[in-house]
């Protein structure tokens, strides 16, 4: 079953490129900041990614983002993250960045963007991965920089630009604050993907949903608690991202024998597998695939179909997803086809 994960073509949609970067890069980084209080030890640095709740997870995370403070240092970043999607066969990626807090870094806004369009294309010629970009809020800072963050993906807007989300806390965070700037991205043309139920009920989903025109959800478990949600999701078909490493490591979900994935599929809602923060959870993609095998029992095809949500929930062309597709009932029937994008 390894082998056959391993192998199969897939797509990952819900993963923050600062959470994503190796022991490795953090560790280098920490060194060459040695006074932003993150470890520089590789010891030390995994018992710094012990969380205790989803707060002290946000907590190590801005300590984390704090390290990144030039355009070389994010293109680094995606030039990693790309290398660790090819050995787990992910072929297109949508990668979830928060602009404001590099910016608040001192990073200028032209060079933000021109890091990641560079980082984009050694992503495609180093790895063969193509990326594209949610740009996302960052939910306990407020208003205005939400409306600033809106600002910058429109007026810079790097090539691979898809979408627009809101993550971070979401208690005490209303998902209407942020309607604004989610009115400011869709007339953009961008697609809407806020994280929503991770943390809090389905009332935030609903608000999503509602007040920011989602049109996928970002993790979304505690859907299952709201029987009239999972059909609204079930019968509009909207996509739900799932991390199952992310909810256990942030006590959001107390335990994989606990977590509800296997009830979002039984109910019909589309869902896509994903990491979230691979880096600091030491997972990667084809782990969250093997834990649905041994933990729900999900066999070939019921995995394969999970790649498939992946693809048709993408916001990529759609010759792209349709040579995915093909790649992956391929994989599915043991054949092998030349790598695609």
């Amino acid at each position: 079953m390894f082998e056959f994960i391993s192998a199969l073509p897939k797509v990952e949609l819900h993963v923050h490129l600062v959470g994503s970067a190796s022991a490795d890069t953090v560790l280098a980084l920490a060194r060459r900041h040695p006074d932003l209080d993150v470890p520089t030890d590789r010891y030390a640095l995994v018992a710094f990614y012990e969380f205790t709740d989803f707060a002290h997870f946000i907590e190590v995370y801005v300590k984390v983002t704090r390290l990144v403070k030039t355009s070389a240092d994010v293109t680094a970043l995606v030039d990693g993250l790309a290398a660790d999607l090819a050995r787990n066969a992910v072929r297109y990626a949508e990668v979830t960045v928060t602009p404001v807090a590099h910016l608040m870094m001192g990073i200028e806004p032209d060079e933000l963007a021109e890091a990641l369009t560079v980082g984009r294309g050694l992503a495609r010629e180093r790895h063969g991965v193509e990326l594209a970009w949610v740009f996302d809020i960052a939910g306990s800072l407020g208003y205005d920089h939400g409306i600033a963050t809106a600002d910058w993906v429109l007026r810079h807007r790097p090539d691979g630009t898809v979408g627009f989300g809101l993550g971070g806390n979401e208690v005490g965070v209303p998902r209407d604050l942020y309607r604004d700037p989610f009115d400011m991205a869709r007339e953009g043309g961008l697609h809407l993907v806020p994280h929503a139920g991770e943390t809090t009920g389905p009332e935030t989903i609903w608000s999503a949903l509602r007040d920011l025109h989602a049109e996928r959800i970002g993790h979304g478990t505690s859907a299952v608690a709201d029987p009239e949600l999972l059909a609204h999701l079930a019968g509009e078909g909207v996509p739900v991202e799932v991390c199952p490493s992310s909810n256990i490591r942030t006590r959001s979900v107390r335990s994989l024998a606990e977590h509800p994935l296997p009830r979002l599929l039984d109910a019909g809602v589309p869902v896509t597998l994903a990491t979230d923060d691979p880096g600091m959870f030491h997972t990667d993609l084809n782990r969250e695939y093997l834990q649905c095998h041994e933990h729900f029992g999900l066999g070939r095809s019921e995995l394969a179909d999970l790649a498939r949500a992946g693809v048709r929930a993408a916001f990529c062309p759609a010759a792209q997803k349709t040579r995915l597709l093909a790649d992956i009932d391929a994989a599915e029937h043991g054949q092998t086809r030349p790598a695609s994008l």
